[in-house]
């Protein structure tokens, strides 16, 4: 039998995250292994009245791909890829791993050789979403490989992940509506300020905000979501960073991060463990050891650390930092082939101040 939170799930992202239009063209992206939620998407799609471009990789293409490509492959844009930027209206993708690490034999030059030459399209496609020409959303459909990196069982991820996508609330077109509300009042807040300070276990940043946006994320871009985010000015941060969840980036565990920070960019980097690959991204472009996202979750659904960027930096009572490229609609600046999140637990000891009022503390926003 078929899975309603799937159905719910694809209504979401179809009907409340992409809003998707009679006539438009859309583009579903995704893997085999998520062909239930992909179907569902598809016949959502059809119901609004749109024209769907299905995408789907096959299970080991990626891992083939890194393991034989040449560096003119790994340079090559594909025509297709290129029109899809430029023409699609929406795109809603999907990911699906059934192997997390299986690209953590990869050479790390290989990854950023392919991410400098898929940079532009990158910075195309974040335009034309500032613009309003573009709308966009990914999610998972959970798998066992994403169940174990969170250390679960896939019953149990599945209602986990279900549950913070609030697949299986009875409403689930609206449930997002009202879900967000806090998430736009602290936005809300914060706008109009001009410094943030970061104070946990090893770490004692400030970030300018002056002149920036504060942008609600409340399902349209994400699933799951909540957090409010913005581009720091980019060189105004100044000071050290612990990041405290791990993170699986690129099939390659990176945990234990350290970053040291001198007039807004990364001037020292560690980490426990994938240091090697976390200093090839740092060192991919010029804009790759500047932040381009300050973000502060506020999903509190989300209560521990899986592994999996979209769910992490989401989590209750953390704030992520990005370098790289930052999102034009923020009034951040910064250009690069890289956005790489990064979480910082302040549920233990952490404090968030803003223009030096605490804005949350342990975890717990007090405003």
């Amino acid at each position: 039998m078929s899975d309603p939170r799937v159905t719910n799930l694809a209504k979401i992202l179809v009907g409340y995250s992409t809003e998707v239009k009679e006539g438009e063209v859309v583009a579903i992206d995704g893997e085999t292994a998520a062909a239930p939620l992909l179907l569902a998407v598809y016949e959502e799609v059809l119901k609004a009245g749109a024209h769907a471009v299905m995408n789907v990789a096959l299970d080991g293409q990626i891992a083939a791909y890194f393991k034989l490509a040449a560096d003119p492959q790994l340079e090559w844009i594909s025509p297709f890829a290129e029109w899809m930027v430029d023409n699609v209206d929406v795109r809603i993708a999907i990911g699906a791993s059934t192997n997390t690490r299986e690209l953590s034999g990869v050479p790390p030059e290989k990854q950023t050789k392919r991410q400098a030459a898929t940079g532009e399209l990158m910075t195309r496609a974040m335009k034309r979403a500032a613009d309003g020409d573009f709308r966009w959303v990914y999610t998972l459909f959970p798998t066992s490989a994403y169940a174990s990196e969170a250390e679960m069982s896939l019953a149990d991820y599945e209602d986990f992940y279900y549950g913070a996508c609030l697949a299986d609330d009875g409403e689930p077109l609206s449930a997002w509506k009202r879900a967000s509300e806090e998430t736009v009042r602290l936005a809300d807040w914060i706008e109009g300020h001009e410094e943030v300070r970061v104070t946990a276990p090893g770490t004692d940043i400030t970030l300018g905000v002056a002149g920036r946006r504060f942008i609600p994320c409340v399902g349209d871009n994400n699933m799951p979501d909540g957090e409010f985010f913005t581009g720091p000015v980019e060189d105004s941060v100044q000071g050290e960073v612990s990041f405290h969840l791990p993170a699986v980036i690129g099939g390659r565990e990176v945990s234990g991060v350290h970053l040291k920070f001198e007039s807004g960019r990364v001037v020292d980097a560690s980490a426990e463990r994938g240091e090697e690959y976390l200093v090839a991204l740092l060192d991919t472009d010029e804009g790759a050891r500047t932040l381009g996202e300050l973000g502060i979750g506020t999903n509190y659904s989300i209560d521990r650390g899986t592994r999996e960027v979209l769910l992490d930096e989401k989590l209750g009572g953390t704030v992520h930092m990005a370098v790289g490229a930052a999102y034009p609609e923020s009034g951040g600046t910064n250009d690069s082939a890289v956005h790489t999140d990064l979480v910082c637990d302040l549920r233990l000891g952490g404090k968030l101040e803003v223009d030096g009022v605490v804005m949350q503390e342990d975890g717990r926003f007090v405003v």
